[in-house]
């Protein structure tokens, strides 16, 4: 058995890591591409979710290096994510591939199943080990969010364009090869330091917020670099969502601080009810974005997302009653990076000149307050 999964963000790190801890055989899919896009795109449905394809292209490509089992997490409520699996199974099955789609639910109902099929994915190692493994993958996991956040509040003055993201890559690779908690407790120090050593330099900055549906917030292949751009264009960078914050079934977000109860909370005198997917905290959290000072917020959709479509819809009511600049970003396999370049730009631009009217003074810390 050669176990794969779709990327996403900084998912590899926990995946990979619960396998090796475990001393399971696994197949990462090669890096995203726009082979990866191409796959996905001819496979799949025209009018399917933008993440549909692209994970589909992951699976593919997982299978050419050799993987016959694929792990889908499942999702619930009134969007289509719950479906992928399943989608994606009839539509490999059809394409002539050979491999065993192993979805995982974790709705109540569900987690019997669930068990059933992780028994099966640990291939007779213990319980106690498979939740060691997960435990310590998960710590892993958030250091690796409070360093991508680090990354996104100093990339914006760096002195040289692209050196926090170099940084990055090396504090990756140094997560990834911390065995042990005592090694990964070094490597936590070392690697903030590693990253604050970064050259800076002042700048005229503006603060940007980030939300949208999850897939396309953490994954910055298909998302177009978006926070590389707005850091390149002096922005400091903020997301509302993180990989440990996606994981995590309790609904806190340890690394922004809040609870998406609070999130929730912000959002309804404009949307009373979850809508599926991120839709209801795209809304909450651009208010709470206003409420902490930020100059605009740029939402991240896939082409189709029903979600985000709601959220999208609700958005401008939210900009002229806070007054605070949105710029929903809809992006699928025909959009292009010049173009969504350009709008950056222009948003940029926008929010940091109302910035200046307003005379409003920089505060970095993040510190939500209810």
């Amino acid at each position: 058995m050669k176990i794969s999964w779709p990327h996403m963000g900084s998912l590899e790190f926990v995946m990979g890591s619960v396998f090796e801890e475990m001393g399971v055989d696994y197949v990462l899919p090669p890096p995203n591409s726009q082979r990866t896009l191409e796959l996905g795109a001819r496979y799949g449905p025209e009018f399917a979710c933008f993440p549909l394809k692209t994970t589909l292209g992951n699976f593919i490509e997982a299978i050419e290096n050799g993987a016959d089992t694929l792990i889908m997490v499942a999702g619930k409520g009134p969007c289509r994510f719950g479906y992928y699996a399943e989608t994606q199974r009839r539509i490999l099955e059809d394409a002539g591939y050979e491999f065993q789609m192993v979805p995982l639910e974790f709705e109540p109902s569900k987690i019997p199943g669930t068990l059933r099929r992780l028994n099966r994915l640990k291939q007779g190692r213990s319980w106690l080990s498979l939740y060691r493994a997960i435990k310590f993958a998960l710590t892993k996991a958030h250091l690796i969010d409070r360093l991508e956040q680090q990354a996104l509040h100093q990339r914006h003055m760096d002195r040289e364009r692209g050196a926090t993201t170099a940084a990055m890559k090396r504090c990756y690779e140094m997560v990834w090869d911390a065995g042990t908690y005592s090694a990964l407790s070094r490597v936590e120090e070392d690697a903030f330091d590693h990253l604050r050593s970064v050259p800076s330099m002042e700048c005229d900055e503006v603060k940007i917020g980030i939300v949208g549906e999850f897939y396309l917030v953490l994954e910055p292949f298909f998302n177009l670099n978006v926070e590389e751009q707005l850091g390149d264009l002096g922005a400091y960078v903020e997301r509302n969502i993180y990989l440990t914050d996606w994981l995590r079934p309790s609904g806190e977000r340890p690394v922004l601080g809040y609870h998406e109860h609070d999130s929730e909370h912000l959002a309804t005198p404009y949307l009373t009810h979850r809508v599926g997917g991120e839709g209801i905290f795209s809304v909450g959290d651009t208010v709470l974005y206003q409420r902490l000072g930020f100059d605009g917020v740029v939402q991240l959709m896939p082409f189709t997302c029903m979600p985000e479509t709601i959220a999208k819809s609700i958005l401008p009511e939210v900009s002229r009653a806070l007054g605070i600049p949105v710029l929903s970003v809809v992006i699928d396999e025909m959009t292009g990076r010049a173009g969504v370049a350009t709008r950056l730009e222009a948003f940029t631009d926008l929010a940091r000149s109302r910035r200046r009217m307003r005379g409003r003074e920089t505060d970095l810390t993040l510190q939500p307050a209810f």
